[in-house]
């Protein structure tokens, strides 16, 4: 689970609850029926009519990955691609056959038997770019999701708004309905907008980094096979490898094939 995702969420939902005591209210002022549903079900509806019934229940899903925190496993796939080139430098491209299977990264793989297959590397390169491109397309149209998501239940609580104050135009002899309405108004507002900037717009971000760091380890795959067709000297692939690496992860690298 990432600490810091469930920290955030329950820290920062602290921080508003201890707020709206501090400035004099209690919770249950905040709760209006009406308002969440004008919010929370005409965004998410608003939202349907983009999408398919298939990708709106999927969202949900996408969403529970910022709970999660990837293991990509950068590390792992630097040191078996400085393996693997050396093995090929001392035994030929052929020789890394059996080794293929041993592979846990799929795409890795995938790019590894091509090179066996004495495949022409433009070929590889631009199979696994596109692959990658791919990856990208599919990551993004979740994250574009979100982003409407985001934008839609501010504007819905903006609905309401109006909606809350035209209703208390119209009844403005029943004073008894003033306060109601009014709350409507307001609320809506608040909820569209803690809506954007405390849950959607953040778990966004989450997302947006996890596909960051997940085509950061793809594009290191990418070079390594390309640099073990070509014969490169392991030694420059580490330095190849190292700067898709942090700092530290470098070092260990360095300690594990000193002799790379």
């Amino acid at each position: 689970m990432d600490l810091a995702t469930i920290i955030g969420l329950g820290a920062g939902f602290f921080c508003i609850v201890a707020s709206m005591y501090a400035s004099g209210g209690v919770v249950t002022t905040y709760l209006d029926p009406a308002s969440a549903l004008m919010t929370i079900g005409g965004s998410f509806f608003a939202l349907l009519m983009n999408y398919s019934i298939k990708d709106m229940l999927a969202i949900f899903k996408i969403i529970g990955m910022a709970f999660k925190v990837p293991d990509f496993g950068e590390m792992k796939i630097a040191e078996s691609l400085l393996s693997l080139s050396e093995r090929a430098r001392r035994e030929g491209i052929l020789s890394l056959e059996e080794e293929i299977e041993g592979v846990e990264s799929a795409f890795m793989k995938r790019g590894l038997r091509m090179v066996v297959d004495s495949t022409d590397p433009e070929v590889i390169k631009n199979i696994l770019e596109n692959e990658l491109s791919q990856m990208n397309d599919r990551h993004g149209k979740w994250l574009k999701m979100l982003d409407q998501w985001a934008k839609l239940a501010p504007g819905m609580g903006m609905l309401g708004t109006v909606q809350g104050l035209i209703a208390m135009m119209k009844n403005l002899e029943d004073k008894s309905r003033i306060g109601p309405n009014m709350a409507v108004a307001l609320i809506t507002t608040y909820y569209g907008a803690m809506m954007a900037n405390f849950l959607i717009m953040p778990l966004m971000g989450k997302l947006a980094g996890h596909d960051a760091a997940e085509t950061k380890v793809r594009e290191m795959i990418i070079e390594g096979v390309l640099s073990i067709q070509q014969g490169d000297n392991p030694h420059i692939l580490q330095m190849k490898l190292s700067s898709y690496l942090s700092p530290e992860s470098q070092r260990k690298l360095e300690e594990l094939h000193p002799a790379a």
